[in-house]
């Protein structure tokens, strides 16, 4: 029985994982739509967390096929009143019709129109902070075919603390540094965004980005940088990283309490792991019962909490 739990856990962690790599794309696509999201929230009832972890999930963060040349989001097929243009796409069956927009905000509208059909209704029993509840409540009224299509939404609502605008509360992050406060026009921080994971702010390397230059600005010392991301002192930043900018904590959030698991996918180091998920580096091998850092094999399974 025990195998039989990790081998469906596997599964659908694994399919997940093909399409939630951490990198700028994701993080940048939450940044983009989260007020349309949270504007479609107040309108529909439709917690926000649902609508991006949607948006995620089915457009690949706004590089799919039917988003960059249909502005369709979340693919939302032709059926029902729809009389709009369309785009032809392999799916379920050959050739399918999905619908085809002149924007992206028209996109979030239709697919907040979509959810108020009859077989939806049930959902709007839910509270607003219950994602939950609708992500599974969406697969069992047959929004999705995958099977792990549920757990894939909480997954990624979880992973990238999208719950947290679903209270109607959300501030957008303030750095939390004298150097980000005192200029807030700062060509440094016009191309930068201030992140959350893990309880840890943390920023996205761009190009040209050196160690020098994001310490100054973020008005943290070389030393601490390197130490609160577990980075050597030749380290040279790379388009994608995370730098965090307090020190890391020493488990996984709390909403992978029920799940403490990450399934190591390819290309991925025990670092990356532990950027991902916003953990020390010394506190994941303590984790796993590791003595120190060493190499991951490809669907290895470890605990993160």
């Amino acid at each position: 029985m025990k195998k039989h739990i990790l081998t469906l856990l596997f599964l659908t962690v694994c399919l997940l994982l093909q399409a939630q790599r951490t990198n700028q794309a994701f993080w940048s696509y939450i940044d983009k739509y989260k007020d349309w999201a949270i504007e479609q929230m107040h309108e529909y009832r439709i917690p926000a967390s649902i609508t991006l972890a949607q948006g995620l999930l089915e457009s690949n963060a706004g590089r799919s096929r039917l988003a960059t040349e249909a502005n369709n989001h979340f693919g939302i097929k032709v059926g029902g009143s729809w009389t709009g243009p369309y785009i032809i796409q392999s799916d379920d069956r050959p050739n399918d019709r999905f619908r085809k927009y002149k924007s992206a905000r028209e996109s979030y509208v239709d697919h907040s129109k979509f959810l108020q059909q009859k077989r939806y209704q049930g959902l709007y029993q839910l509270g607003r902070t219950d994602y939950k509840g609708w992500a599974r409540g969406l697969k069992a009224a047959g929004y999705a075919t995958n099977p792990a299509y549920a757990e894939s939404l909480i997954r990624v609502i979880e992973m990238y603390n999208l719950q947290q605008f679903d209270t109607g509360k959300y501030r957008s992050q303030k750095p939390a540094t004298t150097a980000t406060q005192t200029n807030s026009v700062d060509e440094f921080w016009q191309r930068h965004k201030i992140y959350l994971n893990n309880k840890n702010h943390f920023i996205i390397v761009e190009i040209g980005d050196d160690m020098a230059t994001i310490s100054k600005k973020t008005g943290l010392s070389l030393h601490k940088l390197y130490k609160y991301n577990d980075l050597p002192r030749d380290y040279a930043p790379t388009e994608g990283d995370l730098i965090y900018l307090k020190n890391k904590r020493k488990c996984a959030s709390k909403e992978f309490k029920k799940n403490p698991i990450h399934i190591v996918e390819p290309n991925q180091s025990l670092f990356d792991i532990a950027q991902l998920y916003g953990i020390r580096l010394e506190s994941l091998c303590k984790l796993n019962e590791w003595d120190e850092p060493h190499a991951v094999q490809v669907g290895e399974i470890l605990r993160i909490r």
